[in-house]
């Protein structure tokens, strides 16, 4: 399983929402084998449980602490997600983009609608007004994908808003082709850090990349 959670909500609620994200899907992600319950069952209960808590906690402290969510688990030749919030999964197939999520903002779904000129100062406006994340205090909404397909070439990346902002889809693609995963990966904080020129947002990433095996790795000698 890989995960991304963005927290917001102030410098401790965020951390404290985005902590609690990730301290439930590791929670439930070890006990998975115990378990009956499908992948997308269990993607949900990460997500659900997390929210619960975090508006537990909100409602004591007086904050508005919530938390983007970006949970990926791939098994076999098979992969599926969950998301929530403008925190990003792309998955690419031989650098080529194959399917990317659509955030969870008011300016996406004006983009979508076709209400929004692209490049315009309406974008800017809406684009970090989120409807769903974890912990926000109205209805929790999750959107869920998978491939059956999985093949040596494909790779998905999951970022955070303060990541992606500073690349095309088209960049992303090549440098994950091109690159090792943790390569690539620092490339992209390194990057995105020298384009916000000392602005910027969180930058969090991380990328999962299936390669062919190399035979001489496995190999014993005689």
């Amino acid at each position: 399983m890989a995960l991304l959670a963005d927290g917001m909500g102030g410098r401790s609620g965020g951390r404290m929402a985005s902590d609690q994200v990730l301290t439930t899907a590791k929670n439930l992600f070890q006990e998975l084998p115990d378990r009956s319950k499908t992948l997308r069952e269990m993607l949900a209960q990460i997500a659900t449980e997390a929210h619960a808590v975090i508006r537990l906690t909100a409602l004591a402290a007086e904050k508005e602490p919530h938390s983007t969510l970006v949970a990926l688990i791939v098994q076999r030749d098979s992969a599926i997600w969950v998301h929530a919030g403008d925190s990003r999964l792309y998955h690419f197939r031989d650098g080529v983009l194959a399917h990317k999520t659509i955030d969870h903002s008011y300016g996406s779904q004006l983009n979508a609608q076709g209400q929004l000129v692209e490049g315009g100062p309406e974008n800017e406006r809406y684009k970090n007004i989120l409807f769903s994340a974890i912990g926000i205090g109205h209805e929790l909404r999750l959107d869920y994908g998978e491939v059956q397909d999985l093949r040596p070439g494909d790779c998905f990346v999951l970022a955070s808003d303060g990541l992606w902002a500073y690349f095309s889809e088209r960049e992303i693609g090549a440098m994950v082709y091109q690159l090792p995963a943790r390569d690539a990966a620092e490339f992209f904080v390194r990057q995105a850090r020298e384009r916000a020129r000392g602005g910027g947002d969180n930058l969090s990433i991380a990328i999962v990349k299936l390669v062919q095996p190399d035979p001489s790795a496995s190999a014993r000698p005689d």
